[in-house]
């Protein structure tokens, strides 16, 4: 792991030593940041992630962080003593540190697991209503002539193909919780 104090991060965010900085975080297992101000954190979720190309997540608990959450691609913000401006600007709230570990294991992964099986969905009902105007065509002689009406395309996506998605992604959990939490590289192999 790598600590970096305030001071020593404000000397590292410069242009010069930043691309020695990302290489140097990249064969960390973690780096912690101690004592940086509000842009410093910022700064650094940014460089994170346009140079890396990283997904990021930023974690706080007050308003010192509030610029590094709104910076990151998620945001998670925990409400506590110090106020309620971090989790005003986050995208997710949890009440206590802990939480996290099941927002991002078990929240995570069947969400991660509901979207992508809803894009696998979308792409079979367009297939299957193309396919139909496809072979239509040949019986009506390539004439462009449309197989529905204009109300029962509306129909179709509004009512009949929207509703098993729906239903898919408030009730599916392909894995239970207690799995989820007790074998973490499930996050990671689903992907």
């Amino acid at each position: 792991g790598l600590v970096i104090d305030g001071r020593t991060l404000e000397h590292v965010l410069h242009d010069s030593l930043q691309n020695i900085f990302l290489e140097l975080t990249e064969k960390c297992r973690a780096v912690v940041c101690c004592r940086a101000t509000p842009l410093q954190k910022s700064v650094l979720v940014k460089l994170v992630r346009n140079k890396l190309k990283a997904m990021t997540l930023a974690v706080g608990d007050g308003a010192n962080d509030v610029s590094m959450i709104q910076v990151a691609d998620t945001g998670v913000g925990i409400s506590g003593q110090e106020g309620m401006q971090a989790v005003m600007a986050s995208d997710f709230a949890v009440s206590q540190f802990r939480h996290l570990r099941k927002l991002l294991l078990v929240h995570g992964h069947w969400c991660y697991t509901r979207l992508t099986n809803m894009v696998l969905y979308f792409f079979y009902k367009n297939v299957a209503y193309v396919n139909l105007l496809f072979w239509y065509q040949f019986f009506c002689g390539f004439s462009g002539t449309s197989m529905t009406d204009y109300w029962i395309l509306i129909l179709f996506n509004l009512l009949f193909t929207s509703v098993p998605p729906i239903i898919y992604g408030v009730l599916d959990k392909d894995l239970s919780a207690e799995i989820l939490l007790q074998l973490p590289q499930l996050y990671t192999t689903s992907q």
